[in-house]
């Protein structure tokens, strides 16, 4: 039986050396824990959702 569902989902390492903040243009830290992109320059953490960066500021969160 697979453990599919017991796993968080990960991003792909590869993806993440190419992705950058679509605000700033420079670059994202992965935290695991919360499962999200962040962004120091902009003050932003982008979710991931399957797997997948969602990197709309729409749907980023705000970092304090």
């Amino acid at each position: 039986m697979s453990d599919v569902f017991h796993t968080p989902p990960s991003v792909d390492p590869r993806l993440l050396e190419v992705l950058v903040c679509p605000i700033t243009r420079g670059r994202l830290t992965y935290d695991r824990e919360r499962q999200e992109l962040v962004s120091k320059g902009a003050k932003l953490a982008f979710p991931i959702r399957d797997g997948v960066p969602i990197m709309l500021p729409e749907e980023a969160r705000a970092l304090d």
